[in-house]
């Protein structure tokens, strides 16, 4: 069973017409191999994922096929948060194989499928996507949950509908495919629709650069809740090396001491949201994650897609400085929440 690399998307503004559209699931992509009892989970980045999933192998072993390969992504749907929870789904990334079927019994995981590599003997890949969806239909049509078949449409106002829609149930976007197309591994050939926003954040501190101690690696990024307490909501990171220089000599006057700062080790020990609470990387040990801290007294604009709970869900992208702004007006009353839409109700298709 060779890894296969997965078939990419690039972003684009709209929606294009003419394609075949699917949700954009926010999990880990995944392709799944599966000869008789025999099951290897592939990811993204082609590195088996297998023994963190035990309860997504017996479902594959219950429904797929006897041999075949597909092409999905792992998600955990909070039914009662109606969201998908990318944080769960990261803890089951663990060395210690009691601590994984612990938390399979705990958070059990689904597989959304929305494509067909192989079937018994059959290699798909040069097929048009039409007809492997079609071939995938009937391949997973006895199958039950948590193996999923994704909803699809070729209906460009469904999708626009989706698109709307969907964000409420915590998912990413759409995706469009060409309904001809072959299956191009590592290739950038599908079309990725994605919220885009904007808010006012308090710059509330800053990591260095991995390059060394004259540069900035990211700045810290705060909103102030119904309490008037500053929250940790995320990082915006992605400056040139000449601007991360600049904003470290910029940025010192505004240092401080935590005794001074909302996100010290007392807010940290009374449970408030601070990015304290991440200074060891369970990624990489050897990862410091410390920051230094700032004064709340700038205000930066960044483009952000969406929220998973209180935190941005990725690293935002910088848009411009708001010295106009007053760091206490910049709180989460200012973000757009989307329609609430039922995460039962997508997986049902």
């Amino acid at each position: 069973m060779p890894p296969v690399a997965p078939m990419l998307a690039k972003p684009a503004a709209g929606i294009p017409p003419g394609q075949h559209y699917e949700p954009k699931w926010d999990g880990f992509r995944s392709i799944i191999f599966r000869d008789g009892d025999e099951v290897e989970i592939g990811s993204r980045n082609e590195r088996p994922m297998t023994r963190y999933f035990p309860d997504v192998v017996a479902a594959v072993r219950a429904n797929f096929p006897p041999r075949a390969v597909i092409d999905g992504e792992i998600v955990i749907a909070d039914t009662e948060r109606n969201t998908l929870d990318f944080e769960a789904l990261q803890q089951r990334i663990h060395p210690a194989a009691s601590r994984v079927n612990l938390l399979a019994e705990q958070t059990p995981a689904s597989f959304i499928a929305f494509d067909l590599l192989a079937l018994g003997d059959e290699d798909l890949t040069q097929q048009p996507l039409h007809q492997r969806w079609e071939r995938l239909q009937r391949a997973l049509a006895g199958a039950a949950p948590p193996v999923h078949l994704t909803p699809a449409t070729q209906d460009l106002e469904l999708a626009r509908r989706w698109f709307e829609q969907f964000e409420g149930a915590g998912l990413d976007g759409l995706i469009a495919k060409p309904l001809d197309l072959a299956y191009q591994p590592d290739k950038r050939v599908m079309t990725k629709i994605k919220h885009e926003r904007t808010a006012d954040c308090v710059v509330a501190g800053y990591r260095l650069h991995k390059s060394g101690p004259d540069a900035v690696g990211s700045l810290l990024l705060g909103l102030y809740d119904d309490r008037n307490t500053l929250a940790s909501v995320g990082v915006v990171g992605a400056f040139p090396m000449a601007t991360r220089k600049r904003l470290l000599t910029e940025l010192q006057p505004l240092v401080t001491t935590f005794d001074e700062h909302p996100w010290n080790w007392a807010a940290h020990d009374q449970g408030e949201r601070t990015p304290r609470k991440n200074e060891a990387s369970r990624w990489n040990a050897g990862k410091d994650l410390s920051f230094i801290p700032l004064r709340p007294e700038r205000v930066v604009e960044v483009r952000y897609d969406y929220m998973e709970g209180p935190r941005f869900r990725h690293t935002t992208q910088f848009v411009r400085w708001r010295p106009d702004r007053d760091p206490h007006s910049c709180t989460y009353d200012q973000l757009e929440r989307p329609v609430r839409f039922s995460i039962a109700d997508v997986l049902l298709g």
